[in-house]
């Protein structure tokens, strides 16, 4: 890569990283459903009219969707919102590479090698240290629900590999057109239509910076930018630089929001990362060769890869 490309990866990298910090402020303003509707509403508009149309079929933007958009943003700031720490957010999130693994072979027969394997079993003992540490810290509770959000992360990853857009900008927007509404209903279920108008009618420029964030900075951008890395360079090189993610999200938790990280997390840190390397840069074994009866050897469908 050259040096403007490895610049672009670390800055992408900080991005998603200091974002955890930025929610915490953000949900400072806002109730968490809404906070994550309004992310998605400004991630939309005005750039679903500026990308073109969808270049996938509605189906894959639909199902990523409501499982990225609604299932696993609205799990995390609901976490969050319930005391899950920033820094420890954007650690526990990478265990997304083990579910991501684990739904890849359930759905698309891809078989993790051994060391991949080693991967996630060190990366899960990453997770048992940092409940362990949060259990004597901070609610268990807001942790599994990290931990779910993750979950849904890795489900909508083999979602969007099986709908395999050509351009990631154009498909992040139009699926940041699906969880708005179902956000906003949401809210206003569970979190109450007078808590939501208060926090609208409150609004002031930090709340406001706090949603463009996230919104065009953390996705248009970030995702935009790691799109169009991925297109120019092998996954393999590019990848890597996503790991830099907790490391930003701890060091910026713990700068601006004093969040102290103890000895037990870092610990964690390490495994967890050092997992998360194992499981996501180990070569996959292909998905068994099918060859139909009736059909020649070339067009045998072969599990993607």
């Amino acid at each position: 890569m050259r040096p403007a490309h490895l610049a672009l990866a670390a800055l992408v990298a900080a991005v998603w990283g200091v974002n955890f910090t930025v929610i915490e402020i953000g949900l400072d303003h806002f109730p968490p459903l809404l906070f994550s509707a309004l992310r998605f509403l400004a991630a939309a508009v005005p750039a679903v009219f500026l990308v073109g149309r969808p270049k996938v079929a509605w189906k894959w933007i639909v199902g990523v969707g409501l499982v990225l958009g609604v299932a696993k943003f609205g799990l995390l700031f609901v976490a969050m919102d319930n005391g899950m720490p920033a820094g420890l957010s954007s650690l526990v999130l990478q265990i997304q590479a083990v579910f991501t693994a684990l739904f890849a072979f359930a759905a698309l027969g891809e078989r993790p090698s051994r060391m991949g394997v080693l991967g996630m079993g060190v990366a899960l003992a990453g997770i048992a240290v940092a409940a362990v540490d949060e259990g004597a810290s901070g609610p268990l509770g807001a942790f599994a629900l990290c931990v779910a959000a993750a979950a849904c992360w890795g489900a909508s990853n083999v979602l969007t590999r099986k709908a395999a857009p050509p351009d990631a900008l154009n498909f992040m927007v139009w699926v940041s057109t699906i969880p708005v509404l179902p956000l906003l209903a949401l809210s206003l279920l569970t979190e109450g239509p007078s808590r939501d108008l208060a926090a609208l009618r409150t609004l002031d420029w930090q709340g406001s910076g706090t949603v463009l964030y996230v919104a065009w900075i953390t996705t248009v951008f970030g995702f935009g930018a790691w799109g169009w890395l991925l297109r120019r360079h092998p996954a393999s090189t590019v990848a890597p630089f996503s790991l830099l993610v907790p490391v930003f999200g701890m060091s910026s938790a713990a700068f601006f929001l004093g969040e102290p990280v103890s000895g037990l997390r870092w610990c964690a840190a390490v495994l967890l990362v050092g997992g998360v390397a194992l499981t996501s840069l180990a070569p996959r074994r292909p998905a068994a060769t099918i060859h139909p009866v009736n059909a020649p050897a070339g067009n045998a469908v072969v599990g993607r890869s």
